[in-house]
């Protein structure tokens, strides 16, 4: 079996953190007011993937965290990507603006934060991921799919493996069923009691794209995962024991990911 320094773990949206001068073009002179930066920030930590560096730890796994926000610049979008929920979004996901009335983010003001943000990211999966066996980026999607999104107001499942399309996989399209399957036997008692407790394969993604480039730059398979946050958050609030159940099943499931590569 594979040792686990073979395993890449990447998390690009789990912090909640805002560079001083993004935090500014959102709020002006309230990011000194302590009650309004600190809404600010735990609305886009919320809206990010939040917790995930911990649902995804996998003791003796190499990881890769974001420093910044995806709302400050989305580290799993490509550079060029100037859609609504492209690499620097205005809005949240539920489409609410994140700047104040008239806020435009210019050419020059662009290419400088994704220089500083979006390029450093880059560059250290760049150097990881050559050094890698298996690259597994992990996510947490909404219960249902928010107004900015593909899917809107609909159910999602508990839990989402995304190995690419039968025409452009990330991950071999022959694994997939084993993939699939360890996935079911490794979480089960995590997602038992779900409203939909079902791992599902390119639904409701398909293809992470951090999979996508870096697995075919380094010449490594790769694939996404998305929990459902349903499983561990109440109220915004994180469940301990539900958080320890799916990193439990996670460290699992990674395990044997890994070995159907052997």
């Amino acid at each position: 079996m594979a040792p686990l320094r073979d395993l890449l773990i990447v998390t690009p949206h789990s912090s909640g953190q805002l560079p001083a001068d993004v935090l500014w073009g959102m709020l002006g002179e309230a990011m000194f007011d302590t009650p309004a930066r600190e809404a600010l920030l735990r609305r886009v930590f919320l809206d990010g993937d939040p917790y995930t560096e911990l649902l995804y730890h996998v003791p003796g796994a190499r990881h890769v965290q974001a420093p910044w926000s995806r709302f400050a610049a989305d580290l799993n979008r490509e550079r060029g990507d100037r859609a609504d929920n492209g690499v620097l979004k205005l809005t949240g996901f539920d489409r609410d603006t994140l700047y104040p009335p008239g806020f435009m983010l210019g050419e020059e003001a662009r290419e400088d934060r994704l220089r500083r943000l979006w390029d450093p990211f880059d560059a250290l999966l760049s150097t990881e991921a050559p050094r890698s066996r298996l690259m597994i980026v992990g996510h947490a999607m909404a219960p249902h799919g928010p107004a900015l999104g593909h899917d809107t107001g609909k159910p999602r499942p508990a839990v989402c493996l995304m190995p690419g399309t039968a025409q452009a996989p990330t991950f071999p399209v022959a694994l997939w069923p084993a993939l699939q399957q360890a996935a079911e036997q490794a979480f089960a008692p995590a997602i038992a009691h779900s409203p939909d407790p079902r791992v599902t394969v390119g639904e409701p993604w398909s293809t992470d794209t951090l999979s996508r480039v870096h697995g075919a730059r380094a010449g490594i398979p790769a694939f996404g995962i998305e929990f459902n946050t349903a499983l561990y958050l109440q109220g915004g609030q994180p469940q301990d024991e539900q958080l320890r159940a799916l990193n439990r099943g996670f460290i699992a499931f990674a395990g044997a990911a890994l070995a159907l590569l052997a």
